[in-house]
């Protein structure tokens, strides 16, 4: 989609018509402004503040700890940071599954404090309820089915989803998503084949995360993409730069610098002068 320069402002209509038209979409996990503007900047379609933040930027094993002010704050940094990309806020474990209502009322914070332009969450037939609640109120959905990081435990791991018997409960669960009125569905780690009948069957856009090249787009977590991470890296992510290793080699050079003397220089240091050249203490 990233062929369309001309799009001031990635909106809703626009995932649709690249479905329609054989585009692929393109996305990104982002949870600070700084990242958020440099894939911004080199034209990504959506980003995507994730629960995966957890993981990535707080430090905890799973996405279940991370709180909802938690994301907010990373949305709302995302959003100003951002120009012409979509900006999907995740809804956290916890703050959608009680009922319809929570998830409407999950929903709602989200867009007025962080000003998101739609939220994501997780689960298909169980949440056909909760994605209709948030949509007929406005708010643009996006779901997200196969492998569910909140339920992890529950899966019993990183297991591939959808396999044998398990398509056609994915199948089932993406209908239930589309008759809800999401407007877009990711599907994590589920056999290409599979993906490539959902993407055939639904008119609405897919998006794969490690569920192989028939989707409608792709979206991975921006760390393990780059290099940044520290964690293992999944199978069906490409690395494209090391950024972990620039970073530690910049900072060995930076300590030895500092340790050398060679840092600071004199260009670098100010003088006590007047802005005019004088000697504040006289001709």
């Amino acid at each position: 989609m990233t062929d369309t320069p001309a799009v001031k402002r990635v909106r809703t209509r626009h995932f649709a018509q690249a479905k329609r038209d054989g585009h692929k979409i393109s996305g990104l996990t982002a949870y600070d402004a700084a990242s958020a503007k440099v894939f911004d900047q080199a034209g990504i379609d959506f980003v995507l503040i994730g629960d995966s933040a957890a993981n990535v930027m707080l430090g905890y094993d799973t996405t279940l700890p991370i709180k909802v002010d938690e994301l907010i704050t990373m949305s709302r940094s995302v959003v100003r940071a951002v120009e012409r990309a979509f900006v999907i806020a995740d809804l956290p474990f916890g703050s959608y599954e009680v009922s319809p209502e929570q998830a409407l009322e999950t929903s709602i914070r989200f867009m007025k404090e962080s000003e998101a332009h739609a939220v994501k969450l997780e689960g298909g037939v169980r949440v056909e309820s909760h994605i209709r609640r948030i949509t007929e109120s406005g708010i643009p959905v996006c779901a997200h089915i196969g492998f569910t990081p909140q339920s992890e435990h529950n899966l019993g791991g990183h297991i591939i989803q959808g396999r044998g018997d398990g398509a056609e409960q994915l199948l089932e669960d993406a209908r239930a998503i589309e008759r809800a009125g999401a407007f877009m569905v990711v599907l994590e780690m589920v056999p290409s084949d599979v993906a490539a009948r959902v993407t055939e069957e639904l008119s609405i856009p897919t998006i794969s995360v490690g569920a192989g090249p028939h989707c409608d787009g792709q979206l991975t977590v921006w760390t393990d993409t780059f290099g940044y991470g520290q964690g293992r890296r999944p199978k069906f992510v490409r690395q494209y730069a090391d950024l972990a290793g620039v970073l530690r080699d910049a900072t060995k050079q930076y300590i030895d610098d500092i340790q050398s003397g060679a840092y600071p220089s004199e260009a670098e240091s100010y003088e006590n002068t007047h802005p005019d050249g004088k000697s504040p203490f006289g001709p």
